[in-house]
Order: C-alpha cells, then sequence, then structure tokens
C-alpha cells in the first residue's frame, strides 16, 4: 500500500471516531484562529504557519469525548480543551529549538522558517495565552490542576534532557520522564470533563487515571514510531531519535537482555556512530532482543489500565468512540 494512501486511511479513521464531537472540535478550531489573530503581523503569520499543520486534535478529541461521555460538558468545555492545547503547542516550540529540528507535521518548523528566538518567544506567548484563556473559565480547580500539568510538562523536558546517552536509564525512570512530559497533558484533559462537571474527587481521579495511563500508552507509541514509523504519516525519518542519544523503552528493554560484552558494543555504536546505517544495527538489535514487541505491549497494557479505570461509564457513541481512540492511539504503531 502507498505511504499517501497510508496516512488517508489514517485520517479517515480519525474522522470517524471523533464524529460524535465533530461540532465541539469545530467550535475549537474557529476559536483557535479567533485567539491567535491580529496581535502583531509576525504573531499573525507564525500562527497561520502553525494552524495549517494543526495536528490531530488528540487532546481535545479525548476531552470532549470523556466530557461527553459522561455528561460533563459544559460552557467552559472548550475554552479549557483550548487553553491545554496552547500549552502542548508552546512545549513543541520550544522542543523544536532544543532538538535543533527542521521539520515537524510535514513542514518546516518555526525556529527553522524563522529563528530559534523567535520560536522561544512565541512559545512564551502560547502559554501566557494558554493561561488567559483557563482563568476565563473561572475554575480554582481547573487551574490547579492545568497549572501543575504544565509544571510536571517542563520536569519531564528538562529530565528527558538530563538523561540524554544515558543507557543505563532504567524502564521505571523513563516511564517517569515521560508521564511528565506526555501523559500529564492527556491527565489533566481527561479530568477537565468531571472538575467543570462538579463531580466528587474520586470520579475526578479515575478519568486522571485514565488520561495518564493512555497518556503514557501514547508516548511509548510515539518513541516505537522511531524505529517502525511511517514518514509519510509521522512526518519524520526514523532513527532520529535514538541516533540524537534519546534513550527509549524498546532500547532499555533490549540492552537488559544482553550481556556485559554485546552491551558495550551495542553503547559504542550508539555513541560514536549517527548515520544511518549505525541506525540500521541498532533497529536490528532491538527488534532480535524483543525490544519493539515489548514497548508495543506494554502500551497496549496501560491502555487497557486506563479502559478499566472508567468502565463504569454507561455505553453511548461518544464512550465508543473513546475506546476506539485508544485503539488508534496504538495501532499507529501495529
Amino acid at each position: 500500500m502507498e505511504k499517501n494512501v497510508i496516512a488517508t486511511l489514517d485520517n479517515k479513521q480519525l474522522l470517524e471516531y471523533t464524529k460524535p464531537v465533530k461540532d465541539d472540535l469545530e467550535e475549537f478550531n474557529k476559536k483557535l484562529h479567533d485567539y491567535l489573530r491580529g496581535d502583531s503581523p509576525l504573531i499573525t503569520s507564525i500562527a497561520q504557519h502553525l494552524l495549517r499543520s494543526k495536528g490531530k486534535r488528540i487532546r481535545p478529541a479525548f476531552l470532549f469525548l470523556s466530557s461527553r461521555a459522561a455528561d460533563n460538558f459544559t460552557r467552559h468545555t472548550v475554552d479549557a480543551s483550548l487553553a491545554i492545547e496552547l500549552i502542548h503547542t508552546a512545549t513543541l516550540l520550544h522542543d523544536d529549538v532544543v532538538d535543533e529540528s527542521e521539520m515537524r507535521r510535514g513542514q518546516e518548523t518555526v525556529n527553522a522558517q524563522w529563528t530559534n528566538l523567535i520560536s522561544v518567544l512565541m512559545g512564551d506567548y502560547l502559554f501566557a495565552k494558554a493561561f488567559r484563556i483557563m482563568v476565563s473559565t473561572e475554575s480554582v480547580d481547573l487551574m490547579k490542576v492545568i497549572s501543575h500539568a504544565t509544571e510536571r510538562v517542563s520536569v519531564g523536558e528538562l529530565r528527558q534532557i538530563e538523561e540524554t546517552g544515558n543507557y543505563s536509564l532504567s524502564e521505571e525512570e523513563y516511564l517517569t520522564i515521560i508521564a511528565d512530559k506526555t501523559a500529564s497533558l492527556f491527565n489533566v484533559a481527561c479530568e477537565t470533563g468531571p472538575i467543570l462537571g462538579g463531580r466528587g474527587i474520586r470520579e475526578r481521579q479515575r478519568f486522571a487515571q485514565f488520561g495518564e495511563r493512555i497518556g503514557i500508552a501514547f508516548q511509548i507509541v510515539d518513541d516505537l514510531l522511531d524505529f517502525i514509523g511511517d514518514p509519510a504519516v509521522t512526518g519524520k525519518e526514523p532513527g532520529n531519535d535514538i541516533l540524537t542519544g534519546k534513550v527509549t523503552l524498546p532500547l532499555i528493554y533490549a540492552l537488559k537482555k544482553i550481556g556485559k560484552t554485546a552491551r558495550k558494543e551495542i553503547i559504542a555504536t550508539l555513541r560514536n556512530n549517527g548515520n544511518r546505517e549505525s541506525f540500521e544495527k541498532i533497529y536490528t538489535f532491538v527488534q532480535e532482543n524483543g525490544g519493539i514487541e515489548y514497548a508495543y505491549n506494554r502500551a497496549n497494557n496501560l491502555s487497557q489500565q486506563g479502559l478499566d479505570a472508567v468502565s463504569s461509564i454507561k455505553d453511548s457513541k461518544y464512550f465508543q468512540c473513546l475506546s476506539n481512540m485508544v485503539e488508534f492511539t496504538l495501532a499507529r504503531a501495529s
């Protein structure tokens, strides 16, 4: 099957799974355009650039579906989703500067088209915009959890940089890093519904746990795609993370399976080479030692744990599509 056909099928699946919240997503997109318009010509140009590569809107989709499924949708729900997505976008702008990335989602990054300074400042602008929107929801509890999630993202990003090239990183440490870096925003997206719906702490905890587990699984799959991803779908060539010293679950598991001598040889390859040939060697090593299969199974188990946390929700088109969205995040690596 041709790559562009795979990408089209991918998008068609997502459209089908988010169909029950199509109107919510359209309102989200309209408000996003409005919020990013007009502060300055430069900001408008960058905003238009970002909106052209808007991504899959995974977090808003989870927020809307989980809120609708549990009857927690309110007049502030879309604004809350905007705040969370702007925080996510801001972290991507900062990520691209740190990673010196030139492409994201099939187009030039902001730092590549403009400068690193502009990318950092635009990220700061989006953070400020997000917190301004968040205040408009008039929910102190929501402000608390989003603020905490933003702090966790920063900690996760710093820890990931700190552990670059640390091939002794444990699975537990890796999971803690990606929980902060990625799952924190999934967590708060899914907890937003019961917060705005005025539900009790146990209900909030169930939805937060759902988002946390799904977010960790999502990042494991993202890291898997660095080994097996299709550039037509992911927008980047496989091997970029591994060749720049990022240590992820497939590699962590594979390194645990071998003896000291073989481990030293593989680590030497990781440290001394940065080309496609060395990536092929690492890929073969990880594949043969079960790293890819293990990571996929770990993501699958975490996703099931997440769904179990909200299994008390009555069945509906929203809950069915929420379950399908979980499968969709996993299917990217199947």
